[in-house]
């Protein structure tokens, strides 16, 4: 095999078979894996260190054993090594046949009478590649107009549609179970311990000062009783403490200071207020608030 192919081809062709593979199983199809994973590179940079390694470690040992014969086997072993390798006859013989020209000792069969100021024409064929080529797109123009301009076949502008309807769908799937990208629209009460004692934690940092420990109320409204401002459940809720409360009366939108996953927290913690007796309950505020 190595007589086949040579080292300068045959390093780069085992590299990048080896990338192509972590490509395959760690890349991303917006990047490639050593943008995503640093790592990756280090691993790449070792990788062709040891290639390179071992091609040196097996053309030493080649060169022990050279040493090693005698001059007639010296001689076979050299006429081997000095010989083209099979791989690049292959091509070499392969590139002609696709080139179709004749060779330059048989040009006299194609010549043709016309003289240029001593400039002779060639009778040459077309090339094969290019003939096969103009023969595919034919066929290929010819799918093409039955598949879309006869059985009307989707149109770049219904492969679009069709392809935001998909990622529309697989947005929202994606939001249900990602926490960090929570919105109005799909918040949902959280009823896990941690994410009630996170909610604690945030209350504890920029709730209390207005609303009390308790949730009894003191600048800010009473959140134990029915009765809500901006209205009541987990996603007015959340709006609220997103955006902040009515215009000039002090409460700020959070959505800087906070996370969507914090703001959903605080605010399915605040919920837990509700039905609960405050120390020094404020009056309630706003308009009864019932579930749907």
């Amino acid at each position: 095999m190595r007589n086949l192919i040579p080292a300068y081809v045959r390093v780069p062709l085992l590299f990048f078979i080896i990338w192509g593979i972590i490509e395959l199983f760690v890349g991303t199809p917006h990047e490639p894996a050593f943008m995503n994973n640093p790592m990756v590179l280090l691993f790449l940079l070792l990788v062709l260190l040891l290639i390179l390694g071992i091609e040196a470690i097996i053309a030493a040992l080649e060169n022990v054993m050279f040493q090693s014969l005698d001059e007639a086997a010296k001689a076979r072993y050299l006429t081997t090594k000095t010989s083209t390798p099979k791989i690049v006859e292959w091509v070499k013989k392969t590139y002609k046949k696709m080139l179709g020209s004749k060779p330059i000792e048989k040009e006299g069969e194609i010549i043709l009478d016309h003289d240029y100021d001593g400039i002779r024409e060639l009778d040459n064929d077309l090339p094969p590649w290019w003939r096969y080529g103009f023969y595919a797109s034919i066929v290929f123009a010819a799918i093409y107009l039955l598949r879309y301009h006869v059985f009307d076949g989707p149109n770049q502008y219904d492969e679009l549609q069709t392809t935001l309807e998909i990622a529309k769908t697989e947005l929202e799937e994606y939001k249900k179970t990602a926490k960090d990208l929570v919105d109005f629209e799909s918040v949902t009460v959280l009823t896990d311990a941690a994410d009630l004692a996170n909610g604690k934690i945030v209350y504890d940092a920029y709730c209390v000062a207005c609303h009390m420990p308790d949730g009894g109320g003191g600048i800010g409204p009473n959140l134990t009783d029915e009765y809500w401002i901006l209205g009541g459940g987990i996603k007015n809720i959340f709006h609220t403490v997103s955006e902040g409360g009515r215009s000039g009366k002090g409460m700020v939108p959070w959505k800087s200071t906070l996370t969507p996953i914090e703001m959903a927290q605080v605010s399915s913690y605040i919920l837990t207020f509700q039905g609960t007796t405050p120390a020094n309950p404020k009056e309630p505020e706003g308009d009864l608030w019932v579930d749907e």
